[in-house]
């Protein structure tokens, strides 16, 4: 009897710990309903938002563009009228002028006839000498109306029915963005960002890329990268802290940006690839991750090895080359199992590197396949994975080791891919370069 209630206890306890666990994952399935609905409520609110605020500056705009060029045609019909107006102003004056001399000359006329016969002959004498001098045969031209300008507005319907065209057709509404991103990769130091179109039916031309801190009170978006490729790395982020990444486009043939992609969260655990400090022969930048050959006086060629072996199997070790200097077959960049300060080049035992005139290194000897030659601006990238640990043997230590590693060396557009033996089980290493001389600039990450 005191089985079976231990057995229902037991039971009960299981399915009161299986309901609490049903009610959190119902309650979590909540808050995602909710900032679901939250989403979408805000998204359209700012829709409208900008819509409103769109048209009423369209509105604002063309009545200001019509005000305008109702202006300029009022004032076109104002110079007009006042050009023709003038002309018929002054044969007006000229005709009201010979109105009032003929008056005149009538009124002298009938006073000399009225005369008695002693002034008679002087008073039409003078009046005869004065109708002479008016011109009465002399008339000024009046112009025919065809002559006149008639003033008239040319005014149709097609600015309306391209109006009604480019509004029918301007502006649209989407339920999401055309491009979205589709993952974030966590990387020394930074972020690689990868986006994809949702919409296949958007021709993109262009993609923007933004990112900002997590929680940085409205902090604006910095940009991070414009350009046609699908991926960017962001690098000089603080390990452990939330950053959050958009993604836009811009259509081929167009001039405005889509509306950017839904901010996603993403973070590094990663600390940033650095130099060592106080190697002979080299200037470190600020954040140690860019490395310069300063000092050929003396033919020794200092291996620069980074901080600590912070390169990890499963990682993409990238090193770009942005100045160069004269070549010599002993330079090169790659990785390490160790840090040894006194070897004078990656070409030995225990490393695997690139030389700046392609040749792949294996533990210090020089394999047959070759990549392309090292120049400003390449990029040179190491990608390994442990691929097997065989039993120790005499037969596995004459071949370099009991511990296979699968590397891949991509320079361009080509890649090299060996197995490196090595003795000892690890995934960690140490990445470096080594110059002869000066000028050369290295940056990893």
């Amino acid at each position: 009897m005191a089985m079976e209630v231990d057995l229902l206890l037991q039971e009960a306890k299981e399915s009161i710990e299986a309901a609490q666990n049903y009610r959190s994952e119902l309650q979590q399935r909540l808050h995602g309903l909710n900032q679901a609905r939250k989403q979408v409520r805000g998204s359209s609110g700012q829709a409208r938002e900008t819509l409103r605020r769109h048209f009423a500056e369209l509105q604002a705009a063309a009545a200001r563009l019509l005000a305008e060029r109702l202006g300029v045609l009022m004032a076109e019909v104002d110079a007009i009228e006042a050009d023709s107006i003038k002309p018929l102003d002054d044969c007006q004056s000229l005709i009201e002028h010979g109105v009032g001399q003929a008056d005149e000359l009538l009124r002298e006329g009938e006073a000399a006839l009225r005369t008695s016969l002693d002034e008679k002959e002087d008073k039409l004498g003078s009046f005869t000498k004065k109708a002479l001098q008016i011109q009465l045969d002399s008339l000024p031209e009046v112009p025919a109306l065809v002559d006149v300008p008639c003033v008239s507005a040319q005014l149709d319907d097609s600015l309306l029915s391209l109006f009604r065209d480019g509004v029918s057709r301007h502006g649209a509404v989407s339920s999401h963005p055309p491009v979205q991103i589709e993952e974030l990769q966590e990387r020394p130091g930074g972020i690689l960002v990868r986006w994809c179109k949702v919409d296949e039916d958007f021709a993109a031309a262009e993609f923007r890329l933004q990112y900002r801190r997590s929680g940085s009170g409205g902090s604006q978006y910095e940009e991070a990268f414009k350009g046609r490729d699908s991926e960017f790395l962001v690098l000089h982020l603080d390990p452990h802290t939330d950053y959050l990444f958009r993604v836009c486009a811009r259509g081929e043939g167009r001039t405005e940006w889509s509306p950017w992609s839904i901010p996603q969260t993403g973070y590094t655990t990663l600390a940033p690839h650095e130099w060592r400090s106080g190697t002979e022969g080299y200037i470190l930048s600020s954040r140690k991750n860019i490395a310069l050959r300063n000092d050929s006086a003396h033919s020794r060629c200092p291996v620069l090895y980074s901080s600590g072996p912070t390169y990890y199997c499963g990682q993409t070790l990238t090193f770009r080359i942005m100045a160069a200097g004269p070549v010599d077959r002993r330079d090169s960049v790659g990785v390490s199992i160790d840090g040894k300060t006194e070897e004078e080049s990656l070409q030995r035992d225990g490393a695997v590197c690139i030389s700046t005139n392609g040749a792949v290194f294996v533990n210090g000897k020089e394999m047959t396949n070759q990549l392309p030659a090292v120049t400003v601006g390449s990029a040179i990238t190491f990608d390994m994975e442990v691929v097997t640990l065989f039993p120790v043997s005499n037969n596995n230590l004459s071949e370099g080791g009991n511990f296979k590693l699968r590397v891949t060396i991509g320079s361009g557009n080509r890649e090299v891919v060996f197995d490196w033996m090595v003795e000892q089980p690890t995934d960690c290493f140490f990445f470096g370069c080594s110059f002869v001389h000066s000028g050369w600039k290295v940056l990893v990450f």
